[in-house]
């Protein structure tokens, strides 16, 4: 029999922006699947390198787990963005989970987190 090759995942997020904020919205629940975080990192670093985006927002409201591979690429945007004039970076739509993963990891002391969209858009004002 031959090998079954599975369906490529559907993209994990969707974007759109907002005036001058990129916001990123992701699609799936798990952010743990590194062939579906390689692909993920090089679409949002392409936001940033290719089509330079300096405002960002990511929705994490479907997520509720993230590996170590999921955190490096946050602090490598947030390195990218950090580097850039004007730039803004924030999280938002973080659960119970998220956030006590982001408390034990110190993230939330470097990470601007807000609790809604509408929030963090309110940041870019």
């Amino acid at each position: 029999m031959a090998d079954v090759i599975p369906p490529k995942q559907d993209v994990s997020f969707v974007h759109q922006p907002v005036g001058e904020v990129m916001v990123v919205e992701f699609k799936i629940p798990s952010l743990m699947d590194p062939i579906v975080l390689d692909d993920t990192a090089k679409r949002l670093f392409a936001l940033i390198d290719e089509q330079d985006r300096r405002k960002m927002i990511l929705d994490f409201e479907r997520v509720q787990y993230l590996s170590s591979q999921a955190i490096g690429i946050l602090l490598t945007m947030k390195k990218k963005l950090d580097a850039l004039p004007n730039s803004k970076f924030v999280l938002c739509g973080i659960g119970p989970r998220l956030a006590e993963l982001l408390k034990i990891t110190r993230l939330d002391k470097v990470l601007t987190v807000k609790p809604t969209q509408k929030e963090a858009l309110a940041q870019f004002v």
